[in-house]
């Protein structure tokens, strides 16, 4: 089933975080916060609308670190309910798509609470001062292959936030497949 996160929250300030990357590292927001802006983007391994925009991801973050904008990805799923989405796999994921940005594994899901994240791909702009800018879609083509007549919502979005420190005020909320939840325990 599809969700849709809700609009953005102008000036709502990024929660820090401490994760382990798919590199071997660990990687905090502070790692990650570019000069003109940051980008974090809730994903996973299995989700066919994350699946469909791959390389799209990759593009747009070579796009925007060209801007000044630091770029992040996170994977909150549960992975003992969703396998395809364990580290292991993750490594794979980022390596095979050649991720230009850390992939970080949130595995007690609290970066994904703290943002409160609702889908894959759920994307968080935010400016300089790591206030919220941009809560929209990838793109007009969605999990779809791009065309010429493509509009890069984000792309745009992030270079309006680079440029000027605000984000569009009309943004398209992405949409996806909802974070697959830890069951209570």
């Amino acid at each position: 089933m599809a969700v849709r996160p809700p609009v953005c929250d102008f000036g709502w300030k990024a929660p820090a975080f401490t994760l382990p990357s798919t590199t071997g590292t660990t990687v905090s927001l502070a790692d990650v916060t570019g000069d003109q802006g940051t980008l974090i983007m809730f994903i996973c391994n299995h989700c066919p609308f994350v699946v469909g925009v791959r390389d799209r991801l990759v593009r747009e973050a070579n796009a925007l670190k060209d801007l000044g904008i630091g770029v992040a990805a996170i994977c909150s799923n549960d992975a003992a309910t969703y396998p395809d989405d364990s580290f292991p796999n993750m490594i794979r994921f980022a390596a095979d798509a050649g991720f230009p940005f850390p992939y970080l594994h949130d595995e007690d899901q609290s970066v994904a609470k703290a943002y409160d994240a609702a889908c894959t791909p759920d994307f968080f702009g935010f400016n300089t001062d790591l206030e919220l800018q941009y809560r929209g879609r990838l793109d007009s083509a969605g999990r779809n292959p791009a065309t010429a007549e493509t509009t890069r919502d984000l792309f745009e979005a992030m270079r309006q936030v680079a440029e000027t420190g605000r984000g569009p005020e009309d943004q398209i909320p992405s949409m996806g497949c909802s974070i697959k939840w830890k069951a209570a325990a």
